[in-house]
């Protein structure tokens, strides 16, 4: 290792600490982004799981003439797993946005100089698990609605 010498030798190592920590704090608000679609798909899940179950069940009792009517039970079914549908639409749209908004700003600030961005930002595979679940659930509450579909 050479020796730091002159005055423009600490002032270049703080400029280049300052836009390392910049470029990872990029990665951090990214990860942060991951974590908060990790919470939505998990009570996504949740309401879209147990609304389908207690549509499920209460079918099956239907059919085995054990009740009347499900139909209460069926609505309140296919609501919770309509409510968790369209709170993983709004998740996914909230992280599609956010990234696009976070890259580019990271693009313009490596532009500038700011930060070195030799990192690059792979894809998230919280947003493909995100997606997944969309159509899971889609093809849940079709099958509730119209009859149709894979969980038949």
């Amino acid at each position: 290792m050479g020796h730091v010498t002159g005055k423009s030798d600490p002032d270049r190592i703080s400029v280049e600490l300052s836009a390392r920590r910049t470029g990872m704090s990029f990665q951090r608000t990214r990860l942060s982004a991951d974590r908060t679609l990790m919470s939505v798909i998990r009570t996504s899940l949740s309401l879209i799981s147990f609304g389908f179950t207690i549509y499920q069940v209460f079918e099956k009792m239907k059919a085995a003439d054990v009740i009347g009517s499900a139909a209460a039970p069926r609505h309140f079914g296919v609501t919770l797993v309509a409510l968790g549908i369209g709170m993983l639409v709004l998740g996914i749209v909230y992280e599609v946005r956010f990234m696009l908004s976070l890259r580019k700003e990271r693009t313009n600030m490596a532009q500038e100089g700011l930060i070195h961005a030799e990192s690059g930002f792979p894809p998230s595979m919280t947003l493909l698990t995100a997606v997944i679940l969309l159509l899971i659930g889609i093809g849940a509450i079709l099958n509730m609605v119209f009859h149709i579909g894979p969980f038949g």
